[in-house]
């Protein structure tokens, strides 16, 4: 059973507040008031009470809506694992009072990762604007002023070559048999373990890559036959076990062996498909020069990674998802979108400027951008939505008219603090974890992202509004 707040307080709750009156950073202060929100509370409350139909009301008492929500921002303000907040809130009484656990038990790392789950993106998303809302109520924003960048959120995979990826699938898909055999025994197909010769194989690949001489690459392309074989050989294998489970001839004693063993078919069907494309893209790399292989994949454990190049002289290919952010003033950000493919540039401008004229009611006086949003149409476009001033350099302007409105004080002061895009987002990525997502999928890099946003935001809002005299 699951309660928006704790209704009644332990007697620890108040040695706890007293204690820590004066050691709350000031942010702190004011961010704790922001969480107390009813509408934010209420919007946990209602991605954990769809976990299941009686979740209101039947079972034990569960940990509150309020509690569930400050848990998972310290999370995402500190970018801790979920033991390190376990750990972490249980030795601080700061960290307890603010996530309003008091003295009661700290929930341990597992429940708390299953509520990660509950709330989804699309809630998350919410909390969003909920807490942008609540910035307009403060005069945190006003929304006269938008800038906007684009980054790249990783996903965590490691650098994918084609004998590592075929490495992964052989693992998964011979680990994924060994459960199946040992529920079902040794009835219908036998596995045969090709770890250990995929395994020298990949060392073989290794050295050779490494090695130099006339006779390298014949010797990789044979390497890589070898590998290529051995794998096509799992696969296969894994194809009969499949058929075999769904034909019963691999079947389980017990219905809680029979309900893991479709589970572990259902994997098995997973990865198979998966493999199947590494082999074919490494096919037509290795044995074909094909290197832009259509719909190429990059891990078979987040399938959805893209290859993104944005020029950068330390990372010039990264692997993930693009990420938009946009701002306003002091530093908030006020929409955010994680793209299933990369958009280009230009293409988001237009969308931003109607988000932010849908989220302040009026399109902003000043629009900041770097150069990869212009586009002669997207500047007229801006002038028709409101905007008065468009601050989005053309670098390959040849017009000497275009040069001089360039160079006046109005455009270089709006592309000072258009720059001010690139240190938060250095900022998102050193301490919110926005570099890499560790939630899995797309809707955890979705997760990852919006949880990384609002925690960033309540930082800055809270330093805003701390800033102030008091009343």
């Amino acid at each position: 059973m699951i309660e928006a707040r704790r209704l009644q307080r332990r007697f620890g709750d108040g040695f706890v507040a007293a204690a820590v009156a004066d050691l709350q950073e000031p942010w702190m202060r004011h961010a704790d008031a922001i969480l107390d929100d009813d509408l934010l509370v209420a919007a946990v409350f209602e991605a954990l009470g769809k976990r299941h139909p009686k979740s209101r009301t039947r079972g034990r008492r569960g940990a509150p809506a309020e509690l569930v929500l400050r848990l998972l921002v310290l999370k995402h303000v500190r970018n801790w694992s979920y033991a390190t907040v376990e750990r972490e809130v249980r030795a601080n009484l700061v960290y307890r009072d603010f996530t309003r656990v008091g003295g009661d038990p700290v929930p341990d790392a597992k429940t708390m990762g299953r509520w990660g789950l509950a709330v989804g993106a699309p809630v998350i998303e919410d909390l969003h604007r909920r807490l942008i809302a609540i910035a307009q109520q403060q005069h945190v924003v006003e929304g006269r002023k938008m800038r906007v960048d684009t980054t790249v959120v990783e996903t965590n995979i490691h650098y994918p070559t084609d004998s590592s990826l075929l490495g992964d699938g052989v693992r998964v898909l011979t680990r994924t048999m060994k459960q199946v055999t040992a529920i079902a025994g040794t009835v219908g197909a036998t596995l045969r373990d090709r770890s250990r010769s995929v395994r020298h194989r990949l060392w073989e690949i290794g050295r050779i890559a490494r090695s130099k001489g006339a006779q390298r690459q014949d010797k990789l392309t044979r390497a890589y036959q070898r590998l290529v074989a051995t794998t096509s050989r799992v696969v296969g294998q894994a194809k009969r076990f499949s058929r075999e489970i769904g034909a019963g001839v691999k079947r389980a004693r017990t219905v809680l062996q029979h309900a893991a063993l479709e589970g572990l078919r259902q994997e098995l069907e997973t990865f198979v498909p998966r493999v199947q494309q590494v082999l074919r893209q490494t096919r037509a790399r290795v044995f074909g020069g094909d290197t832009h292989v259509k719909d190429k994949l990059l891990s078979v454990f987040e399938p959805s990674t893209e290859v993104i190049r944005k020029g950068k002289a330390g990372k010039p290919t990264e692997f993930g998802k693009m990420v938009k952010l946009q701002e306003a003033e002091h530093q908030i950000i006020t929409e955010y979108a994680v793209y299933d493919h990369r958009p280009s540039d230009s293409d988001l401008l237009i969308p931003a400027i109607e988000a932010h004229t849908q989220t302040f009611g009026r399109a902003p006086r000043l629009v900041a951008a770097d150069a990869a949003f212009f586009s002669g149409a997207n500047e007229a476009a801006a002038h028709a939505l409101g905007v008065t001033r468009v601050c989005i350099p053309n670098a390959n302007t040849t017009s000497a008219a275009r040069k001089r409105d360039q160079k006046k004080r109005w455009f270089k002061n709006g592309q000072t603090w258009r720059t001010g895009c690139e240190g938060r987002i250095s900022v998102v990525k050193r301490r919110h974890g926005l570099n890499r997502s560790r939630y899995k999928g797309e809707d955890g890099m979705k997760r990852w992202v919006g949880l990384g946003v609002i925690a960033d935001n309540l930082i800055n809002i809270g330093r805003v509004l701390a800033t102030r005299p008091s009343p």
